[in-house]
């Protein structure tokens, strides 16, 4: 009987274990941009508009660097994000086969990985943008809040992007682009 339950647990237990990584960076990235503000917004008063760069004390001048590249980002991450929850709802629906086919299983575990990188490439080059942008000291600031948001403990649902949680709460940018 363990010979036949053991390989459904691994295969589970990967796709658990894709569904944790790719809601933390999605968390990470929702949680670095949104701060409950309007990040991306066209600003109704004068200054920053994000609450997260409020905090670094980013300048006027720095703000209209980084408003624009914000709001592409944005625009790219959600793409990106709702391919990935995608490809993670097909994944459910292979392992909920009542004769699951492996080789399909595997491509789709591919896939999300796949999409995973390419979220996290854009993570990174947006932040390594918005480096040239701030001083060495909102630099700093910027670092050390996402070490400490980054973690195990803020990642959110565990299930985040798998259709447990609402669709529009899983992306990063929920409510902060212009289009939105």
């Amino acid at each position: 009987m363990w010979k036949k339950i053991a390989p459904l647990l691994i295969v589970l237990s990967v796709a658990l274990n894709l569904a944790f990584a790719g809601g933390w960076a999605m968390h990470a990235v929702r949680t670095h941009w949104t701060s409950g503000g309007s990040c991306g917004k066209a600003e109704q008063r004068p200054g920053v508009g994000c609450p997260l760069h409020q905090k670094l004390g980013t300048s006027q001048e720095q703000w209209k660097q980084i408003e624009p590249r914000l709001a592409e980002f944005c625009k790219a991450s959600q793409a990106l994000c709702q391919e990935v929850t995608r490809k993670r709802r097909e994944m459910i629906d292979l392992l909920s086969a009542p004769q699951p086919d492996r080789q399909a299983i595997a491509a789709k575990q591919e896939e999300i990985l796949a999409g995973q990188r390419r979220v996290q490439q854009l993570v990174i080059e947006h932040l390594l943008a918005e480096k040239q942008i701030l001083t060495a000291q909102q630099q700093q600031e910027l670092f050390d809040l996402l070490r400490t948001r980054s973690g195990c403990a803020s990642h959110g649902p565990v299930m985040m992007g798998l259709g447990v949680a609402d669709e529009a709460s899983s992306r990063p940018c929920a409510g902060t682009c212009p289009s939105e």
